[in-house]
């Protein structure tokens, strides 16, 4: 049965409980061991469910993790949604890399599975990244390169910008492992991650 057809039913409270503990369950161990590691039996471990209870729901685990990924590349984009085009340059971008990080602390295991995803050649959501990410992040390059056009400002690469923004953000994430060792643990390290990031791109993009 397809996640269409699930959805077409509607759904008793157990149910969705039960779709909800699958998703999550997924995602842990796809964030883990990306797409080709996981195994159906292992989500199953994870959510406490039965294999066949699993595919009752999805039809197997490359659905899963393309709803997952849909899913979560559209809730990425949402922060960079909120570039306010009669803002402050400087402190909107800034802003920006704050929702990022947020995002960071709050939803690290969805940004080791992109990043997993990405690595593998990203052939699973391309498309949306193309169809809806890519119209986006030209827009707001756009928007930035109008900015500094008009001196508010530092002269930057709009694009490079952005991407330098999703790669330290990011890493925080993505990198959990080497961060504990190099920087420790817990929020206070997030804390000062942003502060540090917010201080040395405002400094970078002040126009002189």
């Amino acid at each position: 049965m397809t996640e269409n057809t699930v959805q077409a039913k509607k759904l008793s409270r157990i149910q969705q409980r039960n779709r909800d503990i699958i998703m999550n369950a997924a995602l842990d161990v796809f964030s883990q061991s990306g797409f080709r590691g996981a195994t159906l039996d292992q989500i199953a471990e994870v959510a406490g469910l039965s294999k066949p209870n699993i595919l009752y729901y999805f039809s197997g685990k490359e659905e899963i993790y393309v709803t997952l990924l849909n899913k979560m590349v559209t809730s990425w984009s949402d922060p960079l949604r909120e570039f306010d085009a009669d803002g402050e340059p400087i402190e909107e971008i800034v802003g920006y890399i704050e929702r990022k990080m947020e995002m960071t602390r709050e939803f690290p295991r969805e940004s080791r599975l992109f990043a997993n995803e990405i690595i593998q050649g990203g052939s699973r959501v391309m498309d949306h990244n193309v169809a809806v990410i890519k119209p986006l992040f030209e827009e707001k390059a756009a928007l930035i390169q109008r900015w500094i056009d008009e001196g508010r400002l530092a002269p930057v690469d709009p694009q490079h910008l952005l991407t330098s923004i999703w790669a330290t953000t990011q890493h925080y994430a993505d990198f959990e492992a080497q961060t504990k060792v190099f920087l420790g643990q817990g929020d206070n390290v997030l804390d000062r991650g942003t502060s540090y990031l917010t201080d040395l791109f405002r400094k970078a993009l002040q126009p002189e």
